[in-house]
């Protein structure tokens, strides 16, 4: 969209708010903070754990609570005398916090990933990440050393991301094309699986989204001759055979790239009962830049660019026919990496995400900068931008009778807009989800929600980390009903991301239990798995685990099945 376009659509949508009586708010101001404390123990190395050791419980474990606590993250973060340079880098460590009539055991292990294998035997980078580049070998001759750096990247398979799971199976992903199947009583891999085998796909996200009869959608870029583009993947929900996993997949769309070299970045994406909605944000990948990167002593992460004058255009994608809306709906830039939820109500679809006005957080976890302290420290979270929770509605069914010029958005106390300014395109301003007192706590990443009840539903409820850090310092809820919010949080300690955990029999959204992994940077070998009941957000209990466990991303919670009782 060029300039004089993008001036019309926000003068539009500024009359549009202003016609309702709301001022805009911008978000990305705000009172410098001073004396944070250093975290760099959440970014050091530490041992795996693959033998189960027990935990000091303090408080009380619900009973009821059966199963696997599962999470993921990076672990390692030097191979002998070579660091990594970016928090996405280090190597991928699984947990599991067995949870058993009020009790919990603990293990880790390091994923056995062809990337781990090759440092170690090695003992280097032999492999580049995210934001590291590998040197060429130096026990080459030069002329093999020259010759290496022609040599194209190669996907890391160090899937430190997240546990998902497909047809019933347990993987750890990161957001290239190759994933491992693991067993999660053991934290073994099983079987290290290439989308690209299965299907035209370069990688695939660390967020899929699951149906309840277990079909699961993701979507993953492909590139050739023509250019860039976006692909929505489906995977079945049921295996032909025993060593089945991919199996079956196939390409429900493309979407081409508005750049054909230059593909937006995306971390996740939308589903409601009908649609995929992807986010194409302004955060741009230059793949010339990735391409020559090692001919350039260049990471992946020097090919990434935040790009202001581009806006956000959300794509709508019908799931059972695979036909892509023609209506672009329009936003200002804004760069996303986690949706809330979403769901369709009365000819609108409600999209609700975690965003910011900045696209350059990604730069923001250079491991130099999560290891600094007093004012360079102070100085890196000043200059980031916050992420906080916002709706966007969109109207689906634009046809040749709808309006020009006049908010679509129908809903009862919404402040966002929908104001159709062209045929096929529609610009959007978004609705804050929080009241001014999320302000205090610098945001909020992280969300979950009771997934299984509420996924493409209309929900009440949902959970994530406050911000007053590079990482997460506190726990928060927020009821919809009110944008009032409830907040857990102790001095010194740092909560990763909540998951929600149903009550047998729960007939409430909330009723339940709150699990997150909580790290103490400045006492050695006192993490704990936090037990908060979801319903009140008050302390049940929690379970010390006797080792070091540095900062995860994501996880997921393996109930063990019961005679009896079905998860709803």
């Amino acid at each position: 969209m060029d300039s004089i376009t993008h001036q019309q659509n926000n003068a539009t949508a500024l009359k549009k708010s202003k016609s309702k009586g709301r001022k805009e708010k911008t978000v990305n101001h705000f009172t410098d903070v001073h004396g944070l404390p250093c975290i760099d123990k959440i970014v050091t190395s530490v041992d795996e754990t693959p033998e189960p050791i027990t935990t000091h419980i303090i408080g009380k474990i619900p009973e009821w609570i059966s199963g696997n606590f599962l999470r993921n993250g990076p672990g390692k973060f030097e191979i002998g005398n070579q660091r990594f340079n970016h928090w996405f880098d280090g190597m991928a460590l699984l947990h599991q916090f067995k949870i058993s009539k009020g009790q919990v055991i603990y293990k880790s292990r390091f994923l056995a990933s062809d990337s781990y294998q090759s440092n170690q035997e090695n003992n280097r980078i032999a492999v580049s990440e995210f934001g590291t580049i590998t040197m060429p070998d130096p026990c080459k001759n030069f002329f093999q050393r020259f010759l290496s750096r022609f040599e194209l990247p190669k996907p890391t398979d160090n899937a430190n991301v997240s546990f998902v799971t497909y047809k019933g199976d347990y993987y750890v992903s990161t957001e290239t094309s190759v994933m491992h199947k693991v067993d999660p009583e053991t934290l073994e891999s099983t079987k290290k699986v290439d989308w690209s085998k299965f299907i035209a796909v370069n990688g695939a996200t660390a967020h899929p989204h699951t149906e309840p009869d277990g079909t699961t959608y993701n979507m993953g870029n492909s590139y050739s001759s023509k250019g860039a583009y976006y692909n929505i993947i489906v995977v079945p929900p049921t295996k032909e055979t025993a060593d089945d996993t991919l199996e079956g997949s196939k390409v429900l769309c493309s979407i081409p790239s508005g750049d054909k070299s230059k593909p937006s970045y995306y971390h996740s994406f939308a589903m409601t009962e009908n649609y995929i909605v992807f986010i194409e944000q302004p955060i741009k990948m230059d793949l010339f830049k990735i391409v020559t990167g090692k001919l350039r002593g260049k990471s992946i992460s020097d090919g990434f660019e935040w790009l202001p004058k581009l806006n956000t255009v959300f794509h709508l994608i019908n799931k059972k026919t695979g036909l892509v809306s023609a209506t672009k709906y329009i936003a200002k830039p804004l760069s996303t990496f986690h949706q809330i939820n979403a769901y369709e109500e009365d000819g609108l679809l409600i999209l609700d995400m975690c965003a910011s006005d900045d696209g350059q957080a990604i730069t923001n976890y250079n491991i130099q900068n999560l290891r600094k302290s007093g004012e360079a420290l102070d100085e890196v979270y000043n200059t980031m931008c916050r992420i906080f929770p916002r709706r966007f509605v969109l109207p689906i069914n634009i046809s040749h009778d709808t309006p020009y010029n006049q908010n679509l958005n129908n809903q009862p106390n919404s402040t966002a807009s929908s104001v159709r300014f062209a045929k096929n395109k529609v610009f959007c301003t978004h609705e804050d989800l929080h009241g001014e007192d999320l302000h205090q706590y610098g945001g909020l990443e992280f969300p979950q929600i009771n997934y299984t009840k509420c996924n493409t539903h209309p929900y009440r409820y949902f959970y994530g980390c406050g911000f007053r850090h590079l990482v997460g310092d506190t726990l928060i809820k927020i009821d919809l009903n009110g944008k009032g919010i409830k907040v857990w949080e102790e001095s010194g300690l740092y909560p990763s991301e909540p998951v929600f955990v149903p009550s047998p029999n729960a007939k409430e959204e909330d009723d339940g239990v709150i699990l997150s992994v909580v790290i103490t940077p400045n006492k050695d070998k006192s993490t704990f798995l936090l037990v908060l009941d979801a319903k009140t957000f008050e302390e049940l209990g929690r379970a010390v685990v006797p080792v070091n466990i540095p900062y995860g991303f994501h996880g997921t919670f393996s109930a063990t099945e019961s005679k009896g009782h079905n998860e709803e």
